[in-house]
This record gives C-alpha cells, structure tokens and sequence, in this order.
C-alpha cells in the first residue's frame, strides 16, 4: 500500500493530544514550568471584588491563564503565604499612642530599606529597628511656679469694724489674732474642718475635738479631747476667753475663730484697718508658710501626679531639690473667644521637702522652676520603638521580625510606655533582633 504524505504541520498537530494549544506546548517546553496537576492561586491581597473566584480557565479561550499553572510544591514569596487578616501596624500605633499621651518614637534610628515600591516588591518593610536593652523612664518635665502655693480667703463672720489687720507676708500661728473686730479677736486654730456653727456645751462632731486639741495644745486642761463638747470643755473655754479679753460665755461663737491646717502667712489683705465688716465680707487670704510649687498638667499628663509621690524641683540657678506632692485638683477653664471650648487643667501643688530645699528656696518668692515628674521607671529591659508593634489579627500586639529577606509576626508582652519606646518580652526576642517599622 502506498505510504500516505504528511506535511509538517499536520504532523506536528498529530503528535499534540487533543484541546492542546501551541501556546499551551510553549509553556509545557518551558522549564521553569513543573508538569503535573495545576494548583489554582490563592486570593492575593491586592485582588479586587472578585477575588476568590476560579481564574484558573480564560473564559473566553477555555484555556488555563498565563501564571496559574503552578506546580503545589512551587517556591512562594514568605509573604505571600500569609492569610489576609494581616496584623494591623497602623491601629496598633494608632492605638497604643493614645494610650500614652501620644508618645512619639522620636530619636529613634531607623535601618532604611529604600523607597516605597522597593520595599513592596522585596516584601520587606520600609524601615527597621534593632531591639534594646535600657532603663525606661515614664517621666515629664513641667513648668513650674515658686511661691506659697494655694490662697486662701479669710472672711468676716462677725459685724463690726476692723480694727486690726496683719501685714503682708507676716507669719501667724496657733492662738495668735489673725485680725480684730471691734478690737476683739478674731483668733487662728489648726484643722481641716471649717467653722461652721457655734460651739457649746452638748454638741457633738469633728470640729468639737478639733477645737479640744487647740485647747489642749495652748495649755488648757479638764477635758478629754474627743466629739463631745462637756463642762468640762466649756470651762477651758471661759479660761481661754479671759485671756483672750473675751466675754466668759463658754460659747465659742461662729467666726471667733478661723481654722487652718497649719501656721499661715499672709497673702494680701482685702480691706483696710477702720472698714466696716460683717457675715461674707472678705478680710484677708493667707497661704501656707512653706514654699511651695504650683504647677498646671494636661489632663493626659494627670498619671504622672499622685499625692505623696516624690519629685524634683530644679530652682533658676540650677539647684535641685527634693518635692512631694500635696495636692492635686481640676478646674475647667473657660475657652477664650465666642463658641470656643472650655478646657480642663489639672493643677498640682508641690511642697520642698525639708529644711535644706526650704532653705535652698528661700531667697526666690515667685520664680519658675522645673519641676519633673516620674510615674514609672523599669530598668534593664528589651524595648522596641511604639510604632513597631502590630495588632495582631488573633488579638493582642506583636511585632515583625525580620531576617535576611523574609519576615514574620511575633507576638510580645507589653510593659512600660516611656519616651516614644515600649517594654516587651516574647519568644525569640533578644538584644539586635531587628523589627519592622513605619518609614
């Protein structure tokens, strides 16, 4: 039989199995190609709203799409196979910052890994840090001013004339005239409470027994110091009113007396000597007589100050002394111009502790000073910047973690905020580790 002709193109379409393109032989000749069962890409992060779907087949063509024909054991990018709930560096900075007032990483030396769309192809972030071991610090240095700290008014109780009135800056102690009404005095004792009614005998309460205790400390007697005004009360007061120039009533009358936590100076007076005074007339305000600091914090700030907590009080000539503070309080200030916002200040009173920071302060009566506050301090501890941690999808914060050309997400433990750096401690995590940041 004779041997049929084949030219070369039906022979080379014969030897393709059937539905085979010459495209498709193109790329089976390829050898960067595996040949086996195509695996269908998973959806990548920047896919559009039809991510998910089969684009394993052109729907035009019926034919595979060019790059989805990849072998399952193919190389991936490290990246790459991560799932799409990445860990969320902005809201984790984001939110961490607001939970320390805004602490910037500021100071911090980046490793830069070259521009934006470098960093995106190479899969790497855009800048890193190394993990440090040092001391933090959560402390701030405020402004300061130097004086006798909070004033307090006097005023008048009793109707009459004034009299007498202290001099400025004069220094008045337990059972001293504060001032003379109708050249009677108007007589200073120690306590918290306010005078707020007549005492006499039969009455009961804190301001009894803070007036037993003044009583006992100037010497008199035949009382027990506690809540209940007795006879025995009654008749220490008639001593004390006869030395005083007073009726012997035994009744202390509301206004005879003025309480004061302690000895007092005088502010400035609010009337003259010769003025008529009575029930809410201003008189004159007083201060404690220890230098204090005064010193105003944004609310943000408001952890920093805790009563009895120490700090330091640099002075104008560079001196440095030792601060306690007394007291803290809150005031809302009205905004400056139409429709503005009321804010609110926190002002903390700041006392010298002892008599070598008195003594250092003497000489300044109103100066501003330095005043550094220190809410906590960790010492030897591995930091990294603020902005490098991550909120990880699972819940909780990690960071990224990079070596050589690849990366991964580790979760750490968090601890102290301090000067744009945070505390942490987890798995693998040691002094040089490099971490992924912001650029």
């Amino acid at each position: 039989m004779a041997e049929a002709s084949v030219t070369d193109d039906e022979r080379q379409g014969m030897e393709r199995p059937a539905g085979t393109s010459a495209s498709a032989e193109g790329r089976r000749a390829d050898p960067t190609v595996t040949a086996g069962p195509t695996v269908k890409a998973g959806p990548r992060e920047d896919d559009g709203p039809d991510a998910g779907a089969d684009d394993s087949v052109s729907p035009a063509s019926g034919a595979p799409r060019s790059g989805t024909d990849v072998a399952p054991d193919a190389p991936v990018p490290a990246r790459g196979r991560r799932s799409r709930r990445r860990p969320l560096r902005l809201l984790a900075a984001l939110g961490v910052l607001a939970a320390v007032g805004g602490a910037a990483a500021a100071g911090t030396q980046f490793g830069d890994r070259g521009s934006g769309s470098e960093s995106e192809d190479s899969g790497l972030p855009p800048a890193t840090a190394e993990v440090a071991r040092q001391t933090l610090r959560d402390s701030l240095t405020a402004d300061g001013e130097l004086g006798y700290g909070t004033s307090v008014t006097a005023t008048g109780r009793i109707p009459g004339t004034v009299t007498r009135l202290p001099d400025a800056d004069e220094r008045i102690t337990r059972g001293e005239d504060l001032y003379r009404v109708d050249d009677t005095p108007v007589a200073l004792m120690y306590g918290s409470v306010p005078a707020y009614r007549a005492l006499r005998e039969g009455v009961e309460g804190a301001d009894v027994k803070q007036l037993e205790s003044n009583l006992e400390a100037l010497g008199y007697d035949g009382f027990t110091v506690d809540d209940d005004f007795t006879g025995g009360t009654a008749d220490a007061v008639r001593e004390w009113q006869e030395d005083q120039g007073l009726e012997e009533t035994g009744v202390v009358d509301l206004g005879r007396i003025v309480f004061a936590p302690a000895a007092v100076r005088v502010d400035s007076l609010e009337t003259e000597e010769g003025a008529a005074t009575g029930p809410g007339q201003k008189v004159l305000s007083y201060t404690a007589t220890a230098q204090a600091v005064t010193v105003e914090l944004d609310t943000a700030d408001q952890r920093l100050a805790k009563t009895g907590s120490k700090v330091t009080v640099g002075l104008p000539d560079g001196t440095s002394v030792d601060g306690r503070v007394s007291g803290i309080t809150t005031e809302v200030v009205a905004g400056e111009g139409a429709g503005a916002e009321p804010t609110t200040q926190v002002k903390v009173l700041v006392v010298l502790d002892g008599e070598k920071a008195q003594k250092a302060a003497e000489s300044y009566v109103l100066a501003s000073v330095d005043v550094s506050f220190t809410a906590g301090e960790r010492e030897n501890v591995l930091t990294v910047p603020v902005a490098a941690l991550v909120a990880l999808p699972e819940g909780g914060f990690g960071v990224e973690v990079v070596e050589g050309k690849e990366t991964r997400y580790v979760p750490v433990e968090t601890g102290l905020f301090a000067d744009g750096r945070v505390e942490i401690s987890g798995d693998g995590i040691a002094v040089g580790t490099i971490v992924g940041v912001p650029g």
